[in-house]
């Protein structure tokens, strides 16, 4: 039992690898996930900069399928401010991911114009550039289920490079609710020398659709439910529903569900299900935190995934606690 659960872990391993590298014919999502996405927006918007109205840091750590070798960790910091009587937003965005041999560390500064379009809304547009590290240690890889390697030219010889990116977003937004609409990275940077026929490995554009609002249920209870939708070259279309029950504007319960499809319903396209947790600890800090139980078929291997985050925003004003940014 114990050599074949190894034997799962290593295969697991191998096909993320094989599949987020060499196959235009298997595509999967190259970009960051996170399961707290709507307390994270900077990192899918450039838009949002400077959309809080203070200056706000978030810290963010992701470990997804606990327990299996090689699987991805992500870790970003972003911060952003507004300027020049909030008609200028400013921002930046430092982040490292990690998936078996491939590495990802990079840097991004983001730019957002922002214009009133009514009596309590503002439309942001956005750009952002910048440039990451990308090593991909291919040699290391083991293919065979004995733990050798075939002999595969695409994991001949490992990978390293620095790829320049830029991209560009909207934000509209009121007290009350929120649309955003991003493409993060624009340039398809090739990923490695390696082409063969249809085999060819490239930065794939990711696009990103999200909304969402807060009702008032009681005057101490606020119900938010958001929505995120996540499009990449040649995958399945991504999905997340979520709705969050703020109790007092401290404490915070909530629930989502992500799914790699959503043209029918059933398991296998249902990725995981996921409990958050938000706590407002003082009118600057707060902490965050959710765990995702995963539902497709990498289920026994692979159950659960975690992710915290953390953020704290300098000069609260009259204005912000009067109108406090539910977004």
């Amino acid at each position: 039992m114990v050599s074949q659960f190894i034997k799962k872990k290593v295969w697991a391993v191998a096909l993320l690898v094989i599949m987020g590298i060499t196959s235009s014919q298997v595509r999967a999502q190259q970009d960051k996930m996170f399961s707290q996405y709507m307390f994270n927006m900077l990192a899918l918007n450039p838009a949002y900069a400077g959309s809080r109205d203070v200056l706000s840091m978030s810290a963010l750590y992701r470990n997804q399928w606990t327990g299996v070798q090689g699987a991805p960790q992500t870790a970003t910091f972003t911060m952003d401010m507004p300027l020049n009587q909030e008609r200028i937003g400013v921002g930046l965005q430092l982040y490292g991911d990690k998936a078996g041999v491939i590495q990802e560390a990079g840097a991004f500064a983001s730019y957002a114009f922002r214009m009133k379009v009514g009596a309590k809304s503002t439309l942001g547009l956005g750009l952002q550039a910048g440039a990451s590290s990308y090593q991909a240690n291919l040699a290391d890889v083991r293919t065979a289920p004995d733990g050798s390697s075939l002999n595969d030219p695409a994991f001949a010889s490992n990978i390293s490079k620095v790829l320049p990116n830029f991209g560009t977003g909207i934000y509209l937004s009121n007290d009350r609710s929120y649309l955003s609409i991003s493409v993060p990275r624009l340039i398809k940077n090739k990923l490695s020398e390696y082409n063969s026929g249809d085999y060819r490995s490239v930065q794939r554009r990711h696009a990103y659709l999200a909304a969402g609002f807060v009702v008032g249920l009681s005057p101490s209870i606020k119900m938010k439910p958001s929505m995120l939708l996540k499009y990449s070259e040649g995958a399945p279309f991504g999905f997340d529903g979520n709705i969050n029950f703020w109790f007092a504007d401290r404490v915070a319960l909530g629930a989502s569900v992500r799914r790699n499809q959503f043209s029918t319903w059933s398991r296998n396209t249902t990725d995981a299900i996921v409990g958050m947790l938000e706590v407002q600890l003082t009118d600057q800090f707060r902490f965050g935190y959710s765990y995702d139980r995963t539902m497709n078929n990498f289920q026994s291997v692979a159950p659960s995934s975690h992710e915290i985050m953390i953020r704290y925003e300098f000069g609260f004003g009259k204005n912000h606690v009067l109108t406090p940014r539910y977004f």
